[in-house]
């Protein structure tokens, strides 16, 4: 068999890269359920009619069915009406609707699961994708409160994660909605010309401010002086109490960009405790992604060096992620691309595991008559909780510890032959008497540890 290509967009890790995203999997579902966030997985597929509810292409979304194909229409993978989900979020609003009377409300979820998109693939963007997912779901009604929470979750996230400093732009859709309303747009009552002008400013990164204006002017209908007007609103950056100030300075009234604003800083006034050199939170009134899905406060997250990438980590507020004709469920939740991140980290040797192994202790193995002896050893020291290998083979001592060494295997036991025990740092050279029923590694080697390398 000839040596098989690698399939892009599908990446994969090395077991020291492994070690790197299982560190962050494990900080992400420990400060989950340290804010009482309950796990769930939900199945890889759903019905097509589901998926493509979202507005997304059937380029997108991969078809899951049969090789072997029958004339059986009523079976799903012989019609090819299902596909693998390309999100978590379509997956929940089918879950609360099958299962809400099993629920209680709020319900607090999180849910950590690979997700599929067939997209070009390119750094950031990938076919098969690791996503972690927390949201908070209402019947008929969801507090304010939860915007504020979800943005303290995922701060603690990043303040606990080995990333680059990342940045949270957090914006509002009642704010930008009003002050549009406050402009005249979407006067005749309808919702129709305000979403038109969102997608037309959602296109400024893109376009540049010169060509977004003549798209208002031109194909939204809004005058120059009510285009000048959306733009200067895209323009506000704040990170405290200015915020208002700033939006107030702007010369436009409405009740619903007032308490837009109100919600915002309430944000930002929740996050301030959290935020760091690592960590900031600013208001950026030119996020319009997602504009037309989200209801409330809306976030995005980017990277410090890596902002090419777009937002790693984003959400918002939602009043109808799903209904069933008798209540609507709100929601609100934020979701970390969790490949997205890391690759780029891991291709740059900007991440890295202290070893390649979860194994603290290598026991050597004297002989092959005293493999069962070894186990012996081995065993008590697992029981214990320090993760231990014991030699593939009876080589020179020498030769065992090189073994250790190429793994990142810290200590090496030795059984003496009067039956007792001694255990090198094979780092310092250092060799003394130990037990296995009481022996104890630093806390810092007992488990592989993960750390920011250098640039």
């Amino acid at each position: 068999m000839s040596k098989p290509a690698p399939l892009s967009g599908f990446p994969e890790w090395l077991p020291r890269q492994r070690i790197v995203e299982q560190h962050v999997l494990d900080v992400l579902r420990e400060v989950f359920e340290l804010h009482g966030f309950a796990s769930v997985e939900t199945r890889a597929v759903e019905p097509l009619d589901q998926l493509l509810r979202k507005g997304e292409t059937d380029k997108e979304v991969y078809v899951l069915r049969r090789l072997q194909a029958s004339e059986d229409t009523t079976d799903d993978l012989t019609a090819g009406s299902l596909g693998l989900h390309f999100d978590l979020t379509v997956p929940l609003a089918r879950y609360v609707l099958e299962h809400a009377g099993h629920l209680d409300f709020p319900f607090r979820r999180y849910q950590i699961q690979r997700a599929w998109r067939g997209e070009r693939p390119q750094e950031g963007r990938y076919r098969e994708f690791t996503q972690a997912d927390v949201d908070v779901i209402g019947r008929d009604e969801l507090s304010f409160h939860h915007e504020v929470e979800v943005a303290q979750v995922m701060a603690e996230v990043f303040a606990r994660l080995p990333l680059p400093p990342v940045r949270m732009q957090v914006s509002s859709r009642r704010l930008i909605e009003g002050y549009y309303r406050g402009i005249g747009v979407g006067a005749d009552g309808t919702d129709d010309d305000i979403a038109e002008v969102m997608r037309a400013v959602d296109k400024l990164d893109k376009l540049g401010p010169d060509s977004v204006r003549r798209l208002l002017v031109d194909e939204c209908g809004l005058t120059p002086d009510q285009a000048r007007a959306c733009l200067a609103l895209t323009e506000v950056t704040a990170d405290g109490d200015d915020l208002a100030k700033k939006v107030a300075g702007l010369g436009v009234s409405h009740p619903l960009l007032d308490e837009g604003v109100d919600e915002l800083c309430r944000v930002l006034q929740g996050t301030a405790a959290l935020r760091s050199e690592e960590f900031s939170v600013v208001a950026e009134l030119r996020i319009a992604r997602g504009l037309d899905y989200y209801t409330g406060t809306v976030y995005e997250t980017r990277m410090a060096g890596f902002e090419h990438l777009g937002s790693i980590c984003s959400g918002g507020r939602y009043d109808a992620l799903a209904s069933d004709g008798r209540s609507t469920y709100p929601g609100v939740g934020i979701s970390l691309g969790v490949t997205r991140a890391l690759a780029p980290l891991l291709a740059r040797g900007l991440l890295t595991a202290s070893r390649s192994t979860p194994a603290c202790v290598l026991v050597a193995l004297p002989d092959e008559a005293s493999r069962a002896s070894v186990d012996v050893v081995a065993g008590e020291l697992r029981r214990r909780g320090i993760a231990t290998e014991t030699s593939p083979a009876a080589a020179k001592y020498g030769k065992q510890i090189r073994y250790a060494e190429r793994r990142g295997i810290p200590f090496v036991w030795f059984p003496q032959v009067d039956g007792g025990h001694q255990v090198r740092d094979i780092r310092s050279g250092e060799q003394v008497d130990a037990h296995p029923a009481a022996w104890v590694p630093p806390a810092d080697d007992l488990h592989p540890t993960v750390s920011r390398g250098a640039p």
